[in-house]
């Protein structure tokens, strides 16, 4: 079975997702939403277009690249849309440097051309532009010991996420704990700063994705997790507290798993029942495509192996219960589902932080995880191994 992206819980996520939000929005956006500007006309007869930066004032300038966006035609693909958002962001990057030449580094235009090249190059790498992205990296560090502190930390901001995408399009992840280091300095500079904040959630979920990068993953957890509790901002102190449960997460391999919960019929769930059985447990949705598509997989797994001790529980993060029902019994499932109804707030998937599904777990017959990642072909592996010699 082919593997499938997961669903992320609607907090935050690496970076480079962001490109695929400004997709999202250009798509969907209503043609109607904003007047026409004198400064920028990207309709055209063919299709949407970006014109050709003018001549103007840095004011101007600002304006016209301000106008850009949302587009005033509805882009006839995704792939124009895309192609639509690089023009903007080449465009973006002529207007900024126009304007840097222009004014003097103290003049409030300055900061914001600055503002808006950094951006705009990062976007630039986004689409896989690498001169773009060494372009970036070079402006972020000079712009780093900006006196103008808003400026600075944002070219320190994006100097770590060029870092960051440096290594995983290279897949170099030993670069892994100097990036740790590097965002920690970074956040406890600016304790109270949310996009900061935010940066080092989502560089400690993009550790998640390294192959076996469990162990960088938990040091970040444990490095940034204090850091954020200790922010005199209420916000990104309850973001350090979910740290903790991500933590657990990660540590489970070689520990006992604690699951709570009322079944579907409203019983309670008794964990007990478990002893000795090898379980998997699956966070999962019927609004979630991924979590779907690996259902056929573990019913194939549980008819082989579940008269030989092989266990399933589910736990459903729907808020509908009728919605659960009508799943359960149209595809005949027949583990048990811990359904509380709460959603991304069950108690289960709250105290180990899972923000994204399906999230499979394979725990052994001592009651201790094996592994965190069951999913497609390596539930059967595992599944084979443990069950071979017939038990």
């Amino acid at each position: 079975m082919p593997h499938r992206p997961a669903v992320r819980r609607p907090l935050v996520w690496f970076v480079p997702s962001l490109l695929a939000g400004l997709v999202a929005a250009v798509v969907v956006h209503p043609v109607a939403a904003r007047q026409p500007s004198a400064t920028a006309e990207p309709a055209a007869a063919d299709g949407l277009v970006v014109p050709p930066l003018p001549q103007g004032t840095p004011e101007q300038l600002l304006e016209f690249v301000a106008g850009l966006m949302p587009p005033k035609a509805q882009p006839k693909s995704r792939e124009e849309a895309m192609t639509y958002l690089r023009d903007v962001a080449g465009v973006s990057v002529q207007a900024a440097d126009t304007i840097l030449a222009a004014v003097k580094p103290a003049d409030p235009l300055y900061a914001k051309a600055a503002m808006l090249k950094l951006e705009s190059l990062m976007r630039l790498s986004q689409f896989g532009d690498e001169q773009a992205a060494a372009d970036m990296q070079k402006f972020a560090g000079v712009l780093a010991t900006s006196p103008v502190p808003e400026l600075a930390m944002e070219a320190k901001r994006l100097k770590i996420v060029g870092d960051a995408q440096a290594m995983f399009s290279e897949e170099k992840f030993d670069a892994a704990p100097a990036l740790v280091a590097q965002m920690a300095d970074l956040m406890k500079a600016a304790p109270g700063d949310q996009k900061t904040a935010m940066l080092a959630m989502q560089l400690a979920s993009a550790f998640e994705q390294i192959p076996d990068g469990e162990e960088v993953a938990a040091t970040a957890l444990k490095t940034f997790g204090p850091i954020l509790e200790s922010s005199p901002d209420p916000k990104i102190k309850e973001l350090g507290e979910s740290f903790a449960g991500k933590l657990r997460l990660l540590e489970l391999p070689g520990k006992p798993m604690e699951i709570s919960g009322a079944l579907l019929d409203g019983t309670p769930f008794n964990q007990k029942s478990l002893a000795g059985k090898v379980v998997l447990v699956d966070f999962w949705a019927t609004w979630c495509g991924p979590c779907v598509a690996e259902i056929p997989n573990m019913l194939e797994q549980y008819e082989k192996y579940h008269a030989k001790g092989f266990e399933v529980v589910g736990i459903s993060l729907d808020e509908e219960k009728e919605k659960v029902d009508a799943f359960v019994a149209e595809h005949k499932i027949p583990w048990p589902i811990i359904y509380v109804g709460k959603g991304w707030q069950d108690p289960t998937a709250q105290f180990y932080g899972i923000s994204g599904i399906p999230q499979l777990i394979l725990i052994g017959r001592d009651g201790n995880v094996i592994t965190l990642n069951a999913r497609g072909k390596k539930l059967g592996e595992r599944l084979a191994d443990l069950f071979k010699d017939g038990g």
